[in-house]
């Protein structure tokens, strides 16, 4: 069964913070305000954001991820067995040439790897009862499950928990089965699993840096691809599988760069994903040719207008560069997006919401150009 896009115009799911939702936030934090009050400020910015988003023209439409603080943690701390630690610091490099000093969080396994209640349900439910233009589907953004493994790899999950591998990436898989059903079982029609590490895949310095960790860059390849499609495996026929692969988005900065070579044969082909939103925004993430091994049946949306910085880019070089990817690629198989978040984390990437907006308003515009 082809699942195809709601329009060819999309985007990755996060917006920029307001002010509202990060004063909330503080307040909660400080435990100034109740959770049930957070979710209310939540609650009134998601709705006025639908209203956004419906009046910009997407279709496919986000809460913004205005309840999480990072993209990935929110969500995997409410697994069972999973804990919080000190991450790996890396300079996240940017176009101001100031490079960003950050530890992203590692989520280390401390346990039994469980779902213990659905986790973005309620997220889920209140995003589509907000939705109501003709065409609009709800769209969940949920961190890939091979967040568990990559950035700690055997080290954090402990061999008297998990003595053997297999087992801990079939309760991966398993836990993911779980939170896919809930959200199926709601009316949820299309996920998104936000995935940093088969990009990073591609970096020749975070290959050698997995090598280190005793990982097997083209091997962990191949294993992700299947953690994946197990975690997917009980989705009804008629739900809509998209992976986005990012390269670090904090602060306008990012972490790795490289184009998709290392790991585009295995990725397209041996992942059962329908929309493959990557990143093409700058020379970092290489060339169209990597595209020649997608199969048919499958989308890739082409992140070409940048959330990392506020100028906007134009019609022409757009579509330019959306001829230049037709040489590996049917057009039939092309979509556009914006390369990444606007928002990966709470604290936003440097540019306006009008900026945002506009960013939005170019990647609808072009697509009704280019496909109609």
């Amino acid at each position: 069964m082809t699942r195809q896009l709601p329009l060819r115009a999309d985007h990755v799911g996060s917006f920029l913070r307001p002010q509202s939702v990060i004063e909330a936030r503080e307040h909660r934090a400080a435990d100034n305000i109740s959770y049930e009050e957070l979710r209310k400020v939540e609650d009134a910015a998601i709705a006025d954001l639908v209203k956004w988003q419906e009046g910009l023209g997407l279709k496919a439409i986000t809460d913004g991820e205005f309840r999480r603080y990072f993209f990935h943690t929110d969500f995997l701390l409410k697994l069972a067995g999973v804990e919080e630690r000190g991450g790996l610091k890396k300079a996240f490099k940017n176009d101001a040439g100031k490079d960003v000093s950050f530890a992203p969080p590692v989520m280390v396994v401390t346990g039994k790897i469980a779902h213990q209640a659905p986790i973005q349900l309620a997220d889920y439910q209140y995003l589509a009862s907000q939705v109501s233009a003709p065409g609009a589907v709800p769209k969940v953004a949920i961190p890939s499950p091979t967040m568990l493994h990559f950035r700690a790899g055997r080290s954090g999950i402990p061999e008297d928990v998990y003595p053997e591998m297999d087992e801990f990436y079939a309760d991966v898989a398993a836990a993911y089965r779980a939170e896919v059903d809930s959200l199926a079982e709601a009316g949820c029609r299309y996920i998104q699993m936000d995935d940093t590490n088969l990009a990073y895949l591609c970096d020749d310095e975070q290959r050698a840096d997995a090598a280190k960790r005793g990982l097997d860059p083209d091997a962990t390849t191949r294993q992700y691809a299947k953690l994946i499609n197990d975690s997917f495996a009980s989705a009804p026929a008629d739900m809509l599988r998209a992976i986005h692969l990012c390269r670090g988005n904090f602060r306008s900065s990012w972490a790795a760069e490289g184009g998709y070579e290392p790991v585009a044969e295995i990725m397209f082909n041996e992942l059962d994903i329908d929309a493959f939103f990557l990143e093409y925004d700058d020379p970092r993430s290489g060339d169209f040719a990597p595209l020649r091994f997608l199969p048919k049946g499958k989308t890739v949306v082409l992140g070409l207008v940048t959330t990392k910085l506020g100028d906007l880019e134009t019609k022409d070089d757009i579509k330019r560069r959306i001829d230049e990817a037709t040489k590996y690629a049917s057009l039939d198989q092309l979509a556009l997006s914006p390369q990444c978040g606007f928002a990966s984390t709470v604290h936003g990437n440097d540019i306006s919401t009008q900026q945002q907006a506009d960013k939005i308003a170019l990647c609808i515009d072009v697509a009704k150009e280019v496909w109609g």
